[in-house]
């Protein structure tokens, strides 16, 4: 004969609909008497809903008769309120015990991207057009069919998003950040952080924490370059990226003119300080051409030259002083990135060309 033991163990595994908890585990059988002609219990009933109470009783009895008990009789009841109320402690209980469910594990960008191409973009000064160059860039390389995530680490400074013309904000996915993507380009920038024009008042250690949650906390997939637009000079975000990702290249850009390359072979003494590798330099604004064709050569010649020549490295590209003939009215609408069929777009283009015949 089944034995009441046995027959409560044939029980446990019903559950109550209101908190997914055993009946046997809420207290909610009782009553039990188990006999050789068969078994009869009391069922508390803690759900309002006729159709739940009669799912729960043909349960009880499918679950005694898999046990070896024929007949059942069964007395249903609803609960009374102490009895509700001693439900939702024991569910409390049971919550607070639950391990919790295991989030989604954001893999840091170093460790997920392990081959991917890491280039620092710096300057020695501001206002040479270093974040026009690096936006453009990363925008050449996604139209050659590379996967580009772009770091906006400009923490101050920050001007991607407007350039690019990204009006959204990062997405959360689970407990992951998704980049913008604009222009094929994943982006992330301290000015999706901020309210708009407000200002960043913060001290080298925040700076340097900001960044290293751009690297260990967003979500950006498998990537071939991931390009960083450094803040001007040579400050805190520039050493922490320096220390951060030792593996990183870098290129750096000067307008023609004597001063600002020389402020900027500082940044270029910099990363070889560092063991880091110099790509090359980018001239930006080396020329206005006028209507007739003609060249001015309005901020001097020679500086993007001299700077390479200092460096040992190679002078990359020299793009001339310009804008993108773009229109807010356009789908695609962005103040900073020229057209991929502009004479400026197919410099970048010849400029991701070079990149990627070097790193690859």
């Amino acid at each position: 004969m089944v034995t009441r033991d046995e027959a409560i163990n044939a029980l446990r595994n019903i559950q109550d609909p209101g908190t997914g908890l055993s009946l046997v585990d809420l207290g909610l059988i009782r009553d039990i008497m188990v006999k050789e002609t068969g078994a009869s219990l009391t069922l508390v009933v803690a759900t309002d809903s006729a159709e739940a109470k009669r799912e729960m009783e043909d349960a009880v009895r499918e679950a005694l008769s898999a046990a070896g008990i024929g007949e059942v009789h069964i007395r249903s009841r609803d609960a009374s309120d102490f009895e509700r109320a001693e439900i939702s402690k024991k569910l409390q209980a049971a919550q607070a015990q639950a391990p919790e469910e295991p989030q989604t594990r954001v893999r840091p960008l170093l460790e997920a991207n392990k081959d991917a191409t890491f280039i620092a973009v710096a300057s020695g000064k501001g206002g040479v057009g270093k974040s026009t160059v690096t936006v453009n860039l990363a925008v050449a390389l996604a139209r050659r069919g590379q996967r580009v995530g772009l770091i906006d680490a400009d923490i101050y400074g920050f001007s991607v998003p407007d350039m690019m013309g990204i009006e959204e904000r990062p997405a959360l996915e689970g407990n992951a950040v998704v980049p913008v993507t604009s222009h094929g380009v994943k982006v992330i920038s301290m000015g999706f952080f901020v309210e708009e024009n407000a200002p960043v008042i913060w001290r080298g250690p925040m700076l340097g924490k900001m960044l290293r949650n751009f690297l260990t906390e967003i979500d950006w997939g498998e990537l071939d370059f991931v390009l960083l637009d450094l803040p001007p000079g040579t400050g805190d975000v520039a050493l922490d990226v320096h220390q951060m990702i030792p593996q990183s290249k870098e290129i750096l850009v000067t307008t023609p003119h004597a001063t600002a390359a020389f402020v900027a072979a500082r940044a270029g003494a910099m990363a070889l300080h560092t063991n880091h590798e110099i790509l090359g330099v980018v001239e930006n604004m080396a020329w206005y051409e006028r209507g007739d064709g003609e060249r001015d050569y309005v901020f001097g010649r020679g500086g993007g030259a001299k700077l390479a020549e200092e460096l040992h490295t190679e002078l990359l590209l020299q793009v001339p002083l310009g804008a993108p003939d773009n229109h807010p009215s356009e789908p695609d609408y962005s103040p900073s990135v020229y057209k991929q069929e502009s004479p400026t777009g197919r410099l970048y283009l010849e400029l991701a060309d070079k990149i990627i015949a070097s790193t690859r």
